[in-house]
């Protein structure tokens, strides 16, 4: 029976974690696992607590933010499983979640990663994700199957692949990672996980989703529905994405799409809803990547 590591990343919300491992204490039954704690350069250190607080799970401290892709790296590195869990720690487990994505991986070899079926925690009948469409490189835009639809099990027989894995839950295979690489760490926020899925696909595995499996999902706990920093990296990333993985008359189409069409949708956006700040921020992150390379580790904000 292959041992599961389960990962995720604390940063500066440790009753929410608290709540996460709760969750899996009262609902797991899959023998075998490891639990990975990575707590993100968070204003208070609570490791030494949960250390004490719960013995046989490993803790990991890093003393600055290095952001969704660097946090989950370091349970990378310290991972002992064939199989790697990757859950925000703002979501809670439900009962046979983990057997059930372990099962997919164990029955089909070309498999790479695979995530559950995503449920929104305040409105527990109301669906996030039950798959990805696929991206379309001209807009750097696809769609989350079944978002926002009350969940009738519509989707309970749509287990297999999907574009895209759900960066709140996903398992993927050791083998796979090690092929592929690591997640890449200057996206430091959001698209680092559709970019390694397009990496671990270039690799020749596939990524499903399994609609028999649920989690339920606390969504934007760490950085708030609308702030600054998630506007930032929100475009900053889109537009790194497409210069890593798009072919060269997609990335020049995107280009021209993004600045006639999207940016002065935003800015017009922007003073609707009174977003003060937030044109700043679009801008900054145009000029990012005008200024650096696709693997440049330099953030272009502030990170606290």
């Amino acid at each position: 029976m292959n041992t599961v590591s389960i990962i995720t990343v604390n940063y500066n919300q440790p009753l929410i974690t608290e709540q996460l491992l709760s969750s899996i204490s009262l609902t797991n039954t899959y023998p075998n696992i490891e639990i990975i704690v990575v707590d993100n350069g968070s204003k208070v250190n609570d490791v030494p607590k949960w250390q004490s607080k719960y013995p046989t799970f490993k803790f990991i401290r890093s003393d600055v933010n290095l952001g969704f892709a660097g946090g989950n790296n370091l349970g990378v590195k310290e991972a002992t499983g064939e199989y790697l869990f990757f859950v925000n720690n703002d979501t809670e487990f439900t009962e046979g979640l983990v057997g059930r994505l372990v099962s997919i991986l164990d029955i089909h070899p070309e498999v790479g990663m695979v995530s559950p079926k995503i449920r929104y925690f305040d409105q527990p009948d109301t669906l996030q994700y039950a798959g990805f469409t696929s991206m379309n490189y001209y807009t750097c835009r696809n769609y989350c199957v079944g978002q926002f639809e009350i969940d009738k099990g519509q989707y309970d027989n749509s287990t297999g692949l999907t574009a895209y894995a759900h960066g709140a839950a996903m398992m993927a295979r050791k083998e796979a990672i090690n092929k592929a690489g690591l997640m890449a760490e200057n996206f430091f926020l959001y698209y680092e996980e559709m970019d390694w899925c397009d990496h671990i696909k270039k690799e020749g595995y596939q990524i499903w989703v399994e609609t028999k499996a649920l989690i339920f999902h606390k969504e934007s706990v760490s950085v708030g529905r609308a702030s600054a920093l998630k506007e930032y990296f929100m475009n900053r990333n889109r537009i790194l994405f497409i210069r890593r993985n798009a072919p060269i008359q997609a990335r020049l189409f995107f280009y021209i799409y993004f600045i006639c069409l999207v940016v002065p949708r935003n800015i017009i956006a922007y003073k609707k809803k009174g977003y003060h700040g937030f044109t700043k921020q679009l801008f900054n992150a145009i000029w990012w990547n005008i200024t650096q390379g696709v693997n440049s580790t330099k953030l272009g904000y502030p990170i606290k």
